[in-house]
């Protein structure tokens, strides 16, 4: 009996270790054998002893044409590839860069043989940088700034450049070191960060540009300008003294502003009041000197009327400006007083409607007390 066949005995079959009941393990052999000849039959259009080797191998060829067609249809999926609106790409074969820049869309490119190389080229991309350095003035300033940046060339910035974001980095310290150390730091500090940001952008995409990286600088944006934490407080300082002086500067600015043109208006008024005051007595001392012609003419003709109306007028225009009148008496050493601001005084007062009238004697007379009014009426 072979090794594989089952036996029997009184008590039943039993299989080739003997064992009566339970079933040991499987034949891996018989397995392989009843695989491959359900296989056979399914393909296999012969089922007798002498069309065996035709039939298996026509299998075999059978199989290796269905892994071929899936080896196959894999490869022609892995092949296919998508690109989106805002990426471009590049292709390797066999390592050599093609002259198209793959567009977006659905593409197939053989694996293996191509290596396609996809990067978003509408993204602004930010890199912050932080650094401190010299000014022109010799004084340490902390600047931090960001640059933002697109990739306009894809095969550039994918082949011509290794690391383009870290040459990037390296162009922004050296442009920013450039132009910082050429301005003051007052500038750098206060109104100058504007021209400071354009200076650097046009410097960084000079440097961009001659290595061929592919980038083209969008933005500079200055965050933050400032001397180092060590010496903070007395910048504060500073700054401060030199906001004073500015304050300062525009109040007396203003100020001058506002007194200057009234000087001027005021010299303007004197310069107008002293012509206007000239003018006035030359035409003065002219009338004075053509009537003093005129009265002498008249002096020719009358000399003793013409004096005694001189003298008329004469007494005319001082008692008009006098107020107060002293009188020398005849015959004796006694002045007459008359005040005549006072009895003018007294006549407007007592007379309604501002009419003239005789005052009425007193104790007292307008002419003085009562004893220069008894003196009075003896000389009568």
């Amino acid at each position: 009996m072979a090794w594989n066949e089952s036996g029997s005995n009184n008590k039943g079959d039993k299989d080739p270790w003997g064992s009566q009941d339970d079933q040991g393990p499987p034949d891996l052999e018989e397995a392989f054998q009843k695989l491959q000849s359900n296989l056979i039959r399914m393909f296999g259009k012969g089922s007798g002893g002498g069309q065996g080797g035709g039939s298996s191998r026509r299998f075999n060829r059978n199989i290796i044409l269905i892994v071929g067609a899936v080896l196959l249809l894999v490869y022609l999926v892995m092949g296919v590839y998508t690109i989106d609106q805002q990426e471009r790409g590049v292709v390797l074969r066999f390592g050599k860069q093609l002259d198209d820049v793959v567009l977006p869309g659905l593409h197939w490119n053989p694996p293996l043989i191509d290596q396609v190389l996809i990067a978003n080229v509408t993204q602004v991309r930010s890199h912050p940088h932080e650094s401190e350095m010299l000014t022109e003035d010799e004084n340490i300033v902390k600047v931090k700034m960001t640059v933002q940046y697109v990739i306009n060339d894809i095969k550039k910035y994918k082949l011509q450049v290794r690391d383009p974001d870290k040459s990037l980095y390296q162009a922004t310290e050296s442009a920013l070191r450039h132009v910082v150390g050429s301005t003051e730091m007052h500038e750098v500090l206060t109104e100058g960060r504007a021209e400071l940001a354009i200076g650097v952008k046009e410097r960084i995409q000079d440097y961009m540009d001659n290595y061929g990286t592919g980038i083209q600088v969008t933005q500079i944006n200055v965050d933050e300008t400032a001397p180092p934490d060590a010496v903070r407080a007395a910048f504060d300082d500073v700054i401060k003294a030199r906001e004073d002086e500015v304050r300062l500067r525009n109040e007396a600015d203003a100020y001058a502003n506002q007194v200057v043109p009234e000087s001027r208006g005021e010299a303007q008024r004197f310069l107008e009041e002293s012509q206007a005051y000239k003018e006035r007595v030359i035409a003065q001392s002219r009338g004075e000197a053509e009537r003093f012609n005129k009265l002498y003419a008249e002096y020719i003709l009358a000399p003793e009327v013409t004096r005694a109306r001189m003298y008329i007028d004469t007494i005319e225009a001082v008692m008009s400006n006098s107020t107060k009148v002293m009188i020398d008496v005849d015959g004796g050493n006694n002045l007459l007083y008359l005040p005549l601001d006072k009895i003018m005084e007294r006549t407007q007062s007592s007379t309604p409607g501002g009419r003239y009238s005789t005052p009425e004697p007193t104790g007292k007379s307008n002419f003085g007390d009562g004893t220069d009014n008894k003196r009075q009426r003896e000389r009568r």
